[in-house]
């Protein structure tokens, strides 16, 4: 070995090891001090060991104003590269906030872009861990610029392959419309916020005093706005949580889900189900028990728990296979379908669809809610937007009506009328254009109002409207069901029905693209 050589290799690996040191030693206890793990940290807990190969470690910014000459760190305030989760490969980035509060600019952009140009190509998972400061404002519009690059790969990648988001600290601005157009964003509480502007700005436009975490935290985003699809406690359970929600998506949209060998059989009855439905139809039941008592054992990952807690979205799995779960959770405003829960559930069915995995509903919905909130607001068009991607959807689709599907709403949840696969039914079921109390109403009003007994006349009128219409074997008889099964068979049946449709093909109209009513 020549001195000159033994020379460039110390230099090398002088350099090396400064790409390790992020911002510097301060400024990693800082983010220590937060509970925030840095972002070499986070790729190494989310990766397979020793998996990670590293793309522009030795990228710097080119802005030589406002001082920034003065301030270059290699990498450029964001890791980035591939490695593998579980064996399978995975780009991925992690901002730096470490480095300029992990600031976006043209390079830093220019590094996240060509991963995800490679991610699209390979057809591979991209995840972004987000914690940034936000643009560079010392590089005026070619952060803005960087910005735009990377939104526009985010929706050349949408539906192509899975894209997740984890937000690992701030997310402000220009910053949070990555994160939105990705299909998935996990948040950590405490530590991590989205907004498009912050409490300062806030307070100077409207005068409202709001803190960051009211604002644009974790469980505000999980709660109130569904932008997030989970809150985790801390950063390992973000990164766990993603690592688990990637199990049941598949590489990209031309193939499908891994199938997990499972030990819970395929023909499992479960007697409890017989018995899950109270007999006063206005009272409640868990449809989460139902969910769980169907699936494979313990395989149920519920997204979005709490943004409209009347409608449950998921994964889950059946005989090993990933499949998605909508359904009506009688247990909040009784299951019934509204702005945020159509738009919950219309999101989850075109993601399933996007990436070939099979969609089961379990439908108990009294119709869609009523009142002036919900008109002026536009339940109209948001409501379309669940029957839209039901009708749209490709995959594989069953139904099981429980209980009550009345009016629209029961046309909309994956009605036979728009394309579902396999629809079935539990004897318990209502399927009807709206309830009986409210039909006799309408249909008898003069009758009842001409009877010596009015009280008794309805009563009488009611039970014998249930007796004709609130049960499922009326709707049977038409073919808009193809069976009506005991509850405590219903795992076995959609097995059954899972392993004749999986490979079906349903080619849609030639088009450029539908005009989903956003």
């Amino acid at each position: 070995m020549t001195l000159s050589t033994e020379g460039s290799i110390k230099k090398l690996r002088e350099v090396r090891v400064k790409t390790f040191e992020g911002g510097g030693a301060k400024r990693v206890d800082a983010q220590h001090e937060k509970g925030k793990m840095t972002a070499r940290e986070r790729i190494y807990e989310l990766l397979d060991p020793s998996s990670f190969v590293e793309h522009g470690a030795f990228v710097t910014h080119n802005c030589d104003q406002f001082g920034l000459e003065k301030q270059k760190f290699l990498g450029d305030g964001v890791i980035t590269g591939y490695g593998t989760i579980g064996g399978r490969a995975v780009y991925v980035f992690a901002q730096d906030f470490t480095v300029l509060g992990g600031s976006l600019g043209e390079m830093h952009a220019k590094k996240i872009c060509q991963v995800m140009e490679l991610a699209i190509q390979n057809g591979t998972p991209i995840i972004g861990l987000n914690d940034s400061g936000g643009a560079r404002i010392q590089e005026g519009v070619s952060s803005l610029g960087g910005y735009a690059d990377i939104f526009y790969r985010n929706t050349l990648a949408s539906g192509v392959i899975p894209q997740i988001s984890a937000i690992l600290g701030p997310c402000a601005g220009g910053a949070v419309y990555s994160p939105a157009i990705t299909d998935f964003i996990i948040m950590t509480q405490t530590t991590s916020h989205m907004f498009i502007t912050g409490p300062d700005v806030i307070k100077t436009v409207t005068g409202e005093d709001v803190d960051f975490e009211t604002l644009g935290g974790a469980d505000t985003h999980y709660s109130k706005s569904g932008v997030a699809d989970a809150s985790c406690i801390d950063e390992y359970q973000t990164i766990s949580f993603i690592k688990k929600l990637l199990s049941y998506i598949p590489q990209n949209n031309l193939e499908i889900p891994a199938i997990i060998p499972t030990t819970d059989p395929v023909d499992r009855a479960d007697p409890e189900l017989n018995s899950l439905i109270p007999d006063n139809p206005n009272q409640p039941y868990s449809m989460r028990e139902v969910i769980k008592r169907v699936c494979d054992i313990d395989s149920f990952l519920e997204l979005q728990t709490s943004f409209a807690k009347n409608m449950i979205i998921g994964f889950a799995r059946l005989s090993g296979n990933s499949i998605g779960i909508v359904a009506n959770d009688p247990m909040n405003l009784a299951g019934v379908l509204d702005i945020n829960a159509s738009i919950k559930a219309a999101r989850f069915v075109r993601f399933c669809d996007a990436f070939n995995i099979p969609l089961i509903v379990f439908t108990d919905v009294p119709g869609f809610l009523p009142g002036t909130d919900q008109e002026w607001r536009g339940i109209i068009k948001h409501g379309a937007k669940l029957l839209y991607a039901f009708s749209e959807a490709t995959v594989p689709r069953f139904t099981v009506i429980t209980r009550k599907a009345y009016g629209g709403a029961y046309d909309v949840m994956n009605s036979k009328h728009i394309g579902a696969d396999y629809n079935i039914a539990w004897p318990t079921a209502e399927i009807a254009v709206m309830g009986p109390e409210g039909a006799c109403n309408i249909i008898f009003k003069n009758e009842i109002s001409k009877a010596s007994n009015p009280d008794e006349k309805r009563k009488e009128l009611i039970q014998n409207y249930k007796d004709t219409f609130a049960n499922p074997y009326v709707t049977a008889q038409k073919g808009f069901l193809d069976d009506i099964i005991e509850p405590k068979l219903t795992r076995k049946y959609l097995i059954n029905a899972l392993s004749v449709n999986k490979n079906k093909r349903k080619i849609l109209p030639k088009r450029k693209h539908g005009n989903i009513p956003l």
